[in-house]
């Protein structure tokens, strides 16, 4: 039986249901088979109801939120999900409303369900936690921006207790992008300089304490050698300021669709006049701007810059498409499978996982020993080696050309809400599936292959080279073996591969060598195997190369 789990989240933009399902051994992949999203704004009904002069919901607010909640609650009937299982949680607007206890009475009496108002510090732990999920380590700060506050904490996943530690310390700050832009467009300028003025000093007491708490964070400030902190932001604001980013990013067209998880440079996240101006200017679409949010953005601007001025800092900016449902759902998992990485269990469950470990130690033997364990991203340093094992063989009866734009489009289409799938992860996975079948693409597939190229170069200048090698030596793998393996042992009686660099004075030549048995020796086209790497890392000049070239030594096994 599947473990089903419901979640209601009554935010101040509107009201959020989903139905996920916790079953092991995938439940690490918080997968959602349901979701929905009702635009009650509980915050702009308290704003409405201000000013008139009163804190409370209307007898009609409260009736529509009831319903919804009721039907919300019939849904979850028919996927059957236990009532144990059910979650509702409320959070700022909640916390505000003078007749909080009406709303959650009529709720109770028209759906049978009981709210939880999350107390700060607990939405704090599951906006962090929620964006954390997306991630096999974090360390970094954390912030979350809703309507109606906007959440500031710190992570690293490598200390003990660090979740409960990022609860007790982080600091909610009641600055959400509702919130501050009815402010923001009144036309009392006091007011809104006061508001800006508390909204800073906020957060400079919330990062002053945290400094105080982690060393480590303080570190990332104050030691020279240090190119900063690296932030993880969740909340539909900074979605928001991330829909943005990416709509300018350099990388343009921006091959992936997803603001989460884009990862931005510091330097460029700080461009807050940048992308004001482009809100103000675009009268076309923004892709994940809904108007809504474009009125927010001067609201949500200001976040960001009172954010940057207190942390000077900033490595990287990564945006995260998790948030409170996705942390309320994590914490019910054991810590061992909460701390596990979700990529390896995307692969293809047809192929036993003995096969998979059989190729990818396959392919990790191909690669030199001082790339398998550096930071360069591959398929294998990324997780995502059966992954990437279980497609060599996939789609064998079609064409190459075929196969290549196939994989480049999957890649970024595939799994699009599961956490751990950065959108470095699915460019590597993408170009390396792409070179496994030759790479030859039309000229609208050429405009993505090559933007994918960008995305992966300027996090690792070497990453595309690695991705065409690899791929290269999937095809030789499938070359030797047209079918996949069934065992460890028939794999290694066919063929073996090593390789190491070897350096002279002035020149750098990794050498490949492939061991194969007798029959496989006198059937394969030793000259085709050398000649298919001879391309590896000339598709651009733009490409850095660990080596001047590749040499390929095919030898007859020992018997």
């Amino acid at each position: 039986m599947p473990r089903l789990n419901n979640a209601y989240r009554q935010c101040s933009n509107g009201i959020r249901f989903s139905v996920s399902d916790l079953s092991p051994p995938h439940s690490r992949l918080l997968r959602c088979l349901y979701r929905e999203r009702a635009a009650i704004s509980l915050f702009d009904a308290l704003n409405e109801a201000r000013s008139k002069g009163s804190s409370e919901f209307s007898p009609d607010v409260i009736s529509c939120v009831s319903r919804t909640l009721a039907r919300f609650r019939s849904i979850a009937n028919e996927f059957g999900v236990p009532p144990e299982h059910i979650s509702v949680f409320a959070t700022e607007a909640m916390r505000r409303a003078s007749n909080a206890a009406s709303m959650l009475s009529a709720i109770q009496s028209e759906s049978g369900l009981s709210v939880y108002v999350l107390a700060p510090e607990v939405e704090t732990l599951f906006g962090a936690m929620g964006a954390r999920s997306g991630f096999d380590t974090v360390n970094g700060l954390f912030l979350d921006l809703g309507g109606g506050s906007v959440q500031m904490t710190y992570m690293n996943s490598a200390m003990e207790g660090y979740e409960f530690q990022a609860a007790q310390i982080g600091k909610s700050l009641p600055f959400g992008a509702a919130r501050l832009i009815s402010i923001l467009e009144a036309d009392d300028a006091e007011v809104r300089t006061k508001t800006l003025d508390e909204l800073k000093e906020g957060m400079q007491g919330a990062f002053w304490r945290l400094q105080q708490e982690f060393p480590l964070l303080r570190e990332t400030q104050v030691d020279t050698n240090s190119s900063g902190v690296d932030i993880y932001l969740c909340g539909g604001g900074f979605r928001g300021y991330g829909s943005i980013l990416m709509h300018n990013d350099p990388i343009h067209p921006y091959p992936i669709t997803a603001v989460g998880p884009y990862t931005a440079k510091g330097s460029f996240f700080k461009q807050t006049a940048a992308m004001r101006k482009a809100n103000t200017e675009v009268e076309g679409k923004i892709f994940g701007m809904s108007k809504r949010r474009r009125k927010q953005f001067p609201a949500i601007a200001a976040v960001v810059e009172a954010l940057v001025e207190v942390v000077p800092r900033i490595r990287t900016a990564t945006f995260c498409s998790g948030g409170n449902r996705e942390g309320a759902l994590f914490m019910k998992l054991p810590m061992s499978i909460r701390e596990a990485s979700p990529l390896p269990l995307l692969h293809d469950d047809s192929t036993s996982p003995m096969d998979l470990d059989v190729v990818v130690s396959m392919i990790q033997s191909a690669l030199p020993l001082g790339i398998v364990h550096s930071n360069i991203p591959t398929v294998l340093s990324l997780g995502l080696g059966p992954l990437f094992a279980s497609d060599i063989w996939s789609r064998s009866g079609e064409s190459n050309e075929a196969n290549a734009s196939f994989q480049l489009h999957r890649s970024l289409a595939r799994d699009p809400g599961v956490p751990g799938f950065t959108h470095l992860a699915r460019a590597v996975l993408g170009l390396s599936l792409c070179f496994r079948w030759g790479a030859s693409l039309g000229p609208i597939d050429q405009q993505l292959f090559t933007a994918l190229q960008k995305l992966i170069h300027r996090v690792s200048p070497e990453g595309v080279f690695w991705a065409e090698y690899i791929g290269e030596i999937a095809s030789l793998i499938a070359q030797i073996c047209p079918r996949a393996p069934e065992s460890r042992k028939q794999l290694e009686s066919i063929f073996s591969l090593g390789a190491t660099f070897a350096k002279s004075k002035n020149h750098t030549k990794l050498q490949l060598t492939v061991t194969l048995n007798a029959t496989m020796y006198e059937i394969l086209n030793h000259h085709h195997i050398a000649d298919s790497f001879k391309h590896v890392g000339k598709l651009s000049t733009s490409i850095q190369k660990p080596c001047d070239k590749i040499e390929v030594i095919v030898q007859l096994m020992e018997s």
